[in-house]
């Protein structure tokens, strides 16, 4: 069995409220000992051992929203190279959507992405099934089936499913079975042909805006079902200020409901669009600062519980258009870590509530392995260097698509090794 010893290391670990400085011995697939007190342990015989030089080792990230081309637009992204993204990323684990072709809708489609990930991965992959058949808002799939075949949650995807009456059974069928609902709210009438959020800089670019109120609205009224149901909702992404208060005002009432939000809203705004730059196209839209900054806040007092990359791979031919006819999306697993540690160099949040957002939380929100250096955990961990800075370039993207809202970005926070199961999945 191998063992590693990784020696003067800042451990950073929110499932234990640890950041200290310390030793992370790995035996083998699981983690043998974290913490200040590792360093009494000694060195086992045969060990490799690094010497960290106080540089941060964190639990492998958790990204609960990446969307992948295979099946049916391997093109764009495949398996493979989303989770060789992932690894220069931190990323140790995925959840996969269902936005394939053919739709991830039934049990064949689950255990294929399951053995393809097995075969050809490098990180943990776990497909979350749709919620509907063809993700048209309209027939149930096999809750339990799916859920016993490996699917980790139930969502739509992009799509946003308008029929109040299948949000409430899909949520009371999900109590039953124990699963989460996750669901990306956008009313298809109010949104209507809006590309970018309404406001004045959407008139002055002279393009249709998208209202708050059409991600809002949707919001509430899955909230309220929610209460109604008593089933686990999850709002996979929310970008407002309304839709924030709405998420803490259902938690205050006890229904048991959790929020994500990308890390594009997070670090951008409207403004960032400049003239007409596709790559800024995206879903939810990019919103005005006020709405960036309660994004920031509703992080920090738990509204928000976890941050996704909303990896979306588009290639040149959906990408390179007017601008209200390209594609929405971007991707994201590569600078998701490093885009976040800007709240933590910025001091917006602390290091334990960055690591935790990105890791512990989307662990046990999914109710997966990993988000943890605790004795007995899965050795999934990240070696970071937080102070070091590095440019984001277009030919060290290792995703197959390039369309990342960061290029020229200039980040602090590199990794520096990412181990999933005990094995150096990427590594500088």
């Amino acid at each position: 069995m191998s063992v590693t010893v990784f020696e003067n290391a800042r451990i950073v670990d929110p499932s234990r409220g640890i950041d200290e400085k310390g030793t992370v011995i790995v035996e083998g697939k699981k983690i043998a000992a974290a913490g200040a007190g590792a360093r009494n342990q000694g060195r086992p015989e045969g060990a490799e051992i690094v010497d960290c030089a106080g540089k941060a080792i964190i639990p492998g990230l958790v990204d609960g929203r990446v969307f992948v081309g295979e099946p049916g637009a391997e093109h764009r992204e495949t398996i493979a190279s989303a989770s060789h993204a992932a690894a220069a990323g931190g990323v140790t684990s995925i959840v996969m959507m269902p936005d394939t072709d053919p739709v991830i809708d039934d049990i064949a489609l689950v255990e294929f992405v399951m053995r393809t990930a097995r075969e050809t991965a490098s990180v943990n992959v776990f497909p979350a099934a749709a919620i509907t058949r063809r993700l048209a808002g309209e027939e149930m799939t096999e809750f339990g089936l799916l859920r016993q075949a490996g699917a980790v949650a139930f969502t739509d995807g992009r799509h946003t499913i308008a029929n109040p009456l299948v949000i409430r059974r899909a949520l009371t069928y999900a109590r039953d079975f124990g699963a989460l609902i996750v669901h990306e709210t956008e009313d298809a009438d109010l949104a209507s042909s809006g590309v970018m959020n309404e406001g004045l800089y959407a008139s002055w670019l002279g393009l249709p805006g998208i209202p708050r109120e059409a991600e809002a609205i949707p919001l509430e009224r899955d909230l309220m079902l929610a209460r109604l149901t008593g089933g686990n909702y999850h709002a996979a992404k929310i970008s407002t200020a309304l839709s924030a208060a709405a998420v803490s005002r259902a938690k205050d009432d006890g229904a048991t409901v959790t929020a994500g939000v990308s890390i594009n809203n997070l670090s951008l705004n409207e403004n960032d669009i400049g003239e007409y730059r596709t790559f800024f196209r995206l879903a939810p839209p990019l919103r005005n600062e006020d709405d960036r900054l309660a994004m920031i806040a509703a992080l920090k007092d738990g509204t928000v519980d976890i941050i996704v990359s909303s990896h979306d791979p588009q290639d040149v031919d959906t990408k390179r258009l007017p601008f209200a006819d390209a594609a929405a999306g971007a991707i994201g697993l590569e600078t998701l870590l490093g885009a976040a540690l800007r709240l933590y160099h910025n001091e917006e949040l602390p290091l334990l509530r960055v690591v935790e957002v990105l890791s512990t939380a989307p662990a046990k929100l999914f109710g997966l392995p990993g988000g943890t250096l605790k004795p007995g955990a899965p050795a999934d961990l990240v070696l970071v260097d937080l102070d070091e800075p590095w440019l984001v370039t277009e030919k060290e993207i290792r995703s197959r698509s390039k369309n990342t809202c960061f290029e020229g970005a200039r980040m602090q926070g590199r990794v520096l090794q990412t181990m999933v199961a005990g094995r150096t999945v990427f590594s500088v």
